[in-house]
């Protein structure tokens, strides 16, 4: 009970010292708190408020390894920190052989530097780690997604999708290229149980994913086309430029949007992210 209150303690202490504007949360007039409230940290780790009160008060006592790493990531803990909060938590922290699912420093400051620019983070399995304000603005609020419903193949396999447009040629070969690539993942990292219950769910939701996983998808090969087209529910049709970055050595997909300067796609894209941030303030 002590090492479960002092995880609930280190938290506190921790949400208490972060500056919102630093992790990307709106900062509106009426705000009387200077670090994060429980529900701004609750959304940034991908967990409900409820559970994240009864982790900080010591009533639930056996957080998993991928929560701890979904708080170390909002908190922005450091090394030390992160090892520390895994030890409360009663882990040791991730080895070689589970995906990784830790965004550096060194990440995070390119993601500081694009955040104006719609930027989602997704690791090895496509589940999404992070994601900034003018990607929720884009895209729809991702704070309110949990567990498998945070993945990207189970989204567009079995989910309810997203707000990117596909023709049927399209999406079939962008989900060809989604389980090839997870098929690559689960051959580097054949020890993490996350990523075989995560097949398992998959195999049982989808019909389609057990077909291409049990095809043997080749390697997956570059998409035809880069551009993609969002509907947006206020402001229509966006045509952007969706490249996908990956930092090989933490095994990470970076995923942003553009549009170029001076298009009405460029001005879509605007509207669309000041609509949507100035809602998250209100």
């Amino acid at each position: 009970m002590e090492s479960s209150w002092e995880f609930g303690r280190m938290l506190r202490r921790w949400r208490d010292r972060v500056v919102p504007e630093t992790v990307g949360v709106p900062v509106g007039r009426r705000r009387r708190v200077a670090g994060l409230r429980r529900e701004e940290l609750a959304g940034l780790a991908g967990i409900s408020a409820d559970y994240l009160t009864r982790l900080e008060q010591g009533r639930a006592t056996a957080p998993s390894t991928q929560v701890v790493e979904a708080l170390v990531r909002a908190l922005r803990l450091s090394d030390p920190e992160r090892e520390l909060l895994f030890r409360l938590a009663g882990h040791a922290a991730p080895g070689l052989d589970v995906v990784p699912s830790r965004i550096t420093s060194s990440v995070q400051r390119l993601l500081d530097r694009l955040a104006n620019t719609p930027v989602a983070v997704y690791d090895a399995t496509w589940t999404l780690l992070t994601a900034n304000a003018p990607y929720d603005a884009l895209m729809g609020d991702t704070s309110n997604l949990r567990g498998i419903e945070r993945n990207a193949v189970w989204r567009n396999l079995a989910g309810p999708g997203t707000r990117a447009v596909h023709t049927a040629e399209e999406r079939a070969d962008f989900e060809t290229r989604l389980v090839a690539d997870l098929r690559l993942t689960a051959a580097r990292y054949p020890a993490d149980r996350a990523l075989k219950r995560l097949v398992s769910d998959l195999s049982a939701a989808s019909p389609r994913f057990v077909e291409l996983w049990k095809s043997g998808c080749p390697e997956p090969r570059p998409e035809q086309s880069r551009h993609k087209t969002i509907a947006h529910p206020a402001v229509g049709h966006i045509t952007l430029d969706c490249d996908t970055l990956v930092v090989a050595a933490d095994d990470l997909r970076i995923m942003v949007y553009t549009a170029e300067p001076g298009t009405e796609d460029a001005e879509r894209l605007a509207l669309a992210v000041v609509l949507g941030t100035q809602t998250l303030v209100d």
